[in-house]
């Protein structure tokens, strides 16, 4: 499964940032698999290359008044897995028109295909970009108002704790952080390790506003778009009878094609990502404590209870129920 090579992750940093924001993001990525190997005596591979832009890899001053160095140069970034902008903790207003020479660096980062996400107040940076317009978003209760009112056009869920729009994301901001941390995780490196952060920073992964995102959603690293909206149909529909001729009628392509296409893209079958798909989702319902095991399989496609229990086991190396069982138990290091 694709989950292993390090991922950049580059976290915006501006005068007036909230410092626990900011560090709080840098120890939960840059810790993502790494706490649980060190626990479990395994060599330690970090799943994430995290660093800090500024402007210029100018120092930052947050708004507790700590002075932070940064690790690069925003604008000599091309692009990277996820660009992610953290609370404001001074003024928004202040904040943003003295900052508005990042907004085009923003911009462009986006345009290079990365992942986008806010953490409370930090939606105003996207908003002021135009990256919100027509999209839902959220962010901290104490900012809805002022955000709706200004740009009206962002169809604003002021209820979430995190929003997805393609591949822009938001928190509302506090605990929330952490649900969009998680969501995160699981998009990059999987289930499992969305599951082992949570266990080792002792962060409830069972809250519903995880749960609502009933499909997986997983990062796409490659460049070909048709492959792309097919790997979004298969996200989208996994739970309806999928086969590679349904993919073929849907999409114009011979088998032929598609398999080669999607082998080269994906470094997998399509049928190997319906499986994939399948899998993953699965583990997250199994991390609901009211799922009836028995009626896994038929939620997430499968009619043959035996066969998806041999390609659950095949692909973690525990049933259903083995697995359900270690989602509420700590591990024994």
């Amino acid at each position: 499964m694709p989950y292993y090579k390090p991922l950049n992750i580059i976290i915006l940093g501006f005068d007036g940032v909230l410092g626990s924001a900011l560090t709080g993001a840098l120890d939960l990525f840059s810790f993502t698999g790494v706490s649980w190997q060190r626990f479990s005596g395994e060599p330690v591979e970090p799943r994430f290359k995290v660093q800090i832009a500024s402007l210029h890899k100018q120092e930052i001053r947050c708004s507790n008044r700590l002075i932070l160095q940064t690790h690069c140069d925003l604008t000599t970034i091309d692009t990277c897995d996820l660009l992610l902008i953290p609370t404001i903790g001074d003024s928004v207003d202040k904040v943003i028109n003295q900052h508005l020479s990042l907004l085009p660096h923003i911009i462009r980062i986006y345009n290079s295909g990365a992942d986008i996400a806010s953490n409370c107040s930090g939606a105003f940076f996207l908003a002021k970009a135009g990256l919100l317009n027509h999209r839902n978003a959220t962010t901290h209760w104490g900012y809805a108002e002022k955000l709706a009112k200004e740009y009206p056009l962002i169809n604003l869920k002021e209820s979430a704790l995190v929003t997805q729009s393609d591949n822009i994301f938001c928190a509302a901001g506090g605990s929330a952080f952490y649900d969009l941390g998680l969501l995160l995780i699981e998009r990059f490196c999987g289930r499992d390790i969305a599951s082992q952060s949570a266990k080792t920073q002792v962060i409830d992964s069972r809250r519903s506003s995880q749960n609502a995102y009933a499909k997986v959603n997983l990062h796409k690293r490659h460049n070909d778009a048709l492959i792309s909206m097919i790997q979004d149909f298969i996200e989208d529909n996994y739970a309806a009878p999928l086969s590679i001729n349904l993919l073929c009628e849907q999409f114009n392509l011979i088998p032929r094609t598609l398999n080669r296409r999607f082998q080269k893209s994906a470094n997998m079958r399509p049928i190997q990502y319906i499986q994939t798909i399948r899998i993953e989702q699965a583990k997250r319902l199994l991390e609901q404590e009211q799922i009836q095991i028995k009626a896994l399989a038929n939620l997430v496609g499968y009619d043959d209870s035996s066969s998806f229990n041999r390609l659950f086991k095949k692909q973690t190396g525990l049933s259903p129920k083995e697995y359900k069982d270690t989602c509420y138990k700590t591990p024994n290091f």
